[in-house]
């Protein structure tokens, strides 16, 4: 009678996951309920596929060792509970050679694999394209966005130079007005990520993916887009004072778009170098102080 009741606690934690388990799941839930992801559509990138796995996955693994631990602990606590005019303590234990190699090995196994699939999957997400078929220098700034399209236009660079949010009664945003950086749908695509005075940090929402950005230093990442759409960004680094304005949208569009957003821009003038000559910082190594104070010195 006593096994048949453990049998049936130890089946309750089973069925539910299995339950779980087996149960119709939208792509929403199929990705961890990550934005980015439409039925019947492409990934926003060739990267957000894998991100999602191994998010989703490591949620289930941890999941699963979540069930078995309440599980056991369930178990223990109604098979071994004090029952009526029992007195004294149980039977001591000062070992048990089984359970103590299952709590070593188990976890060595768990975080052995997540670093092994984090690893693989980090490797592939940083490999940066050598000869892309598109590349962006994006600046980032106190508290907008500038874009860089090198050799876009008859072997110039076109550019666009952003402002930061204006935030309108009520909260609400203009996303007209927003900078907006084009991506040709299908291309690859290399974006060099700089800043010209705090530290910054790039963040494309529905990529899954953001990387920071420091003066002086430039970071790089790679990627595909696969669906064309409007997609929203930020900084997600506090940056000061107006950083919850410092708002940005990625437009992925076809490339008869994209090269005709390229010759808006060369029309409107904005041709040729927009790149760290604008930079606020003047006093990082390798740089020189501004012309006036070269001269005249500290305190002169």
């Amino acid at each position: 009678m006593r096994s048949t009741r453990r049998l049936r606690w130890a089946a309750i934690p089973v069925a539910a996951t299995l339950a779980i388990v087996l149960a119709g799941c939208t792509q929403a839930e199929l990705h961890g309920y990550l934005p980015g992801f439409v039925e019947g559509e492409s990934p926003v990138t060739n990267h957000t596929d894998r991100i999602a796995g191994l998010w989703v996955t490591a949620w289930l693994v941890l999941l699963a060792v979540g069930v078995v631990t309440w599980g056991l602990i369930i178990w223990a606590v109604i098979v071994y509970r004090r029952r009526k005019g029992q007195t004294g303590l149980p039977v001591q234990l000062r070992y048990n050679m089984p359970i103590e190699i299952f709590y070593t090995v188990v976890p060595l196994i768990l975080v052995l694999g997540f670093f092994a699939f984090t690893a693989r999957d980090q490797n592939a997400i940083e490999t940066q394209y050598e000869d892309p078929d598109v590349a962006i220098e994006v600046f980032a700034k106190q508290w907008a966005w500038d874009f860089v399209y090198d050799e876009a236009v008859n072997g110039q660079d076109v550019w666009t130079a952003g402002v930061q949010a204006d935030e309108k009664p009520g909260g609400v945003i203009d996303q007209d007005e927003l900078p907006t950086l084009y991506l040709p749908v299908g291309k690859t695509v290399k974006i060099a990520l700089q800043s010209r005075d705090v530290i910054h940090s790039f963040w494309v929402i529905d990529f899954l993916y953001k990387k920071d950005m420091f003066p002086g230093k430039t970071n790089y990442m790679s990627f595909t887009p696969e669906r064309e759409g409007t997609y929203a960004g930020k900084c997600a680094e506090l940056c000061g004072e107006y950083h919850s304005l410092m708002l940005f949208n990625v437009k992925v569009v076809s490339q008869a778009e994209y090269d005709k957003h390229l010759e808006d821009l060369a029309d409107s003038g904005n041709i040729g170098d927009y790149g760290t000559e604008y930079d606020r910082n003047s006093n990082l190594p390798g740089t020189k102080a501004p012309a006036g104070l070269e001269e005249h010195g500290d305190g002169e």
